[in-house]
Order: structure tokens, then sequence, then C-alpha cells
């Protein structure tokens, strides 16, 4: 059998105009001590901020900042009975929320930006490391970077501090420089061998004092070469490599698909709640104020 649906009943003009009248004198309060006397409710109804409000170690929601929010829509909202006022508190929460949902995205592009600059960084020269123990030569491979260059400069500077100190190029001072790059001999200090040998035959019939200054001077001649070509290729390599870091930078400005997922989901939940409340809220309100509100044409379904 079919159940039999009753039609809303209608108001008469009568009681519409009763309806009017009796919410006039009851729309809240007018005069400026009833109106803060009335933004107490906000505080009688919600302990909202000890339970909304993150107050932890790392993450400190500011209090006031809630309280400001919350005052300023209890008074455009001007609940009156404790289902408006309940329904107020929704928003607030809901609202309150929503705008933790757009901090977490922000921490979440800060954290994919400046995580991936961070790493980039650190790296510096320690990311030659691994070359030291290969067959590829690390002063060719360091050359091409900014922080290669840096950490080359800086050892060839090194071996000419020691070879001036000493007065001449000492096996020592060579030692040191190999050991800077795995014990291993490079390009240099292969190049620096070939010359000594070519030297050491002593075409010119050189005074063993002579010969001696005359290796120091090609020894540092050759490494006076090596820093004047690092420093012009530095310059070149820092604005490549700038040029690459903003293109990098711009492409993770958005959150990884995981986290903008998560967001989302909870920024759609908190918006649901906060239209629902919404919606809810000025239905009771136009009731309040002598209109004839029909049963809502959609229903809220919540998962």
């Amino acid at each position: 059998m079919d159940e039999i649906i009753e039609a809303p009943k209608q108001t008469s003009a009568r009681q519409m105009k009763s309806n009017r009248e009796n919410c006039r004198k009851s729309t809240g309060p007018k005069t400026v001590t009833g109106k803060a006397n009335s933004r107490l409710n906000a505080v009688k109804h919600g302990m909202l901020s000890s339970q909304v409000v993150v107050r932890g170690l790392q993450v400190r929601e500011r209090t006031k900042d809630f309280q400001e929010m919350r005052d300023r829509l209890w008074e455009e909202l001007a609940p009156v009975g404790t289902m408006e006022e309940m329904l107020v508190d929704r928003i607030v929460t809901a609202h309150w929320r929503m705008r933790r949902a757009l901090t977490a995205e922000a921490g979440e592009i800060v954290l994919s930006v400046d995580g991936g600059h961070w790493k980039r960084e650190k790296r510096g020269p320690e990311r030659f490391r691994g070359l030291l123990g290969g067959l590829r030569d690390p002063i060719m491979e360091m050359a091409q970077s900014a922080s290669g260059l840096s950490y080359l400069m800086s050892r060839f500077g090194d071996l000419r501090r020691d070879i001036e100190k000493a007065g001449e190029v000492t096996e020592a001072a060579m030692d040191r420089f190999r050991s800077r790059f795995g014990e291993l001999e490079n390009s240099f200090t292969r190049e620096m061998a070939e010359l000594r040998k070519e030297l050491m035959e002593n075409p010119a019939g050189l005074s063993a004092e002579a010969l001696k200054d005359e290796i120091r001077e090609r020894v540092l001649g050759r490494i006076q070469g090596r820093l004047n070509l690092y420093e012009l290729l530095i310059r070149d390599c820092e604005k490549r490599e700038e040029n690459e870091e903003d293109a990098r930078q711009s492409a993770e400005v958005l959150p990884s698909p995981e986290a903008l997922d998560k967001i989302l989901r909870y920024e759609g939940t908190m918006e649901r709640q906060l239209y629902r409340a919404m919606n809810q809220l000025e239905r009771l309100q136009r009731r309040r104020n002598g209109e004839v509100v029909p049963p809502p044409i959609t229903m809220d379904v919540s998962r």
C-alpha cells in the first residue's frame, strides 16, 4: 500500500503577519551593551579555542586569531537560541579548519622547494666522493660544476702555499694534494710527473739549485693557469646553475600528489561541513523571521 504524504499546510496571511510581529520582538540584542553581552555566548558555547586551536611543542596556532575570527562571525551571523548558536559554532570551527588546510598547503610547498634546494646545496663537493675511488678523473668531473670548481680552487690554492712555503716542489706537498683526491693519481699529478721528468733531463745544463727553482716556477705557473681557468669557468657555472635552480624551484611549487590529495580531501570535508551549517542556519533564521521555509530540495549525505 502506497504511503500517503500529506501536503504541507499553507500559512495564512494572518499567521504570517503574527509571526513577523513576534520575530521583531526577538531578533537579538540591539543596544551596545546587549551586543557586547551577546558576544559572550561564543565563549559559553565554545570552549572552542581549547579544543580546536592546536597548541603543541612545534605547532602553536594563535588563540587570539581564533577568538577574533569567532567574534566577527558571531556578530555578523547574530544567532538567537541554542540551535542557531550551535550552528554558528560549527561554521566557526569549519572555517578555522579550512584555514589550517591552507597553512598545510603552504608548509608542503616550503618543504618541497626549500627541502630540494637544501639537499642540492648539502651535497656540495661531497657528491664527488664516489668519483675518488673510480676510474674517472675527479678533477675533470669536478670542473663541471660551481661547487666542484670551488673545491678545486681551494685545493690548488693549498698546493701553491705549500710550494711557496717550502721554496720547492716537495713530495710531501704533492702527497697532500693527492690525498685530497682519494690518494689516487689524477690529471694534474700526472701532468706534474711528466713536467718533472722533462725538466730533470736538464737540457739547459742548469745547476741543481737553478733546476729546483725552474721546477718550482714552472709548477707554480701551471697551478696559476688552472686557477685562472677555474675562475672563469665558475662564473658561467654559477649562472647556469642559478637558472637551473630557479627552474627546479618553480617545478617544485606544487605539493606532492600524496600530500595534495590529503589536503584536498580534508579541505573538501571542512567545506561541506561549513556550507551545511550555513544552509541550516539560514533556514532557521528565515523561519524565525516569519518566512515559510519549504523542505530542502536536496539532502546532504555524509560518508
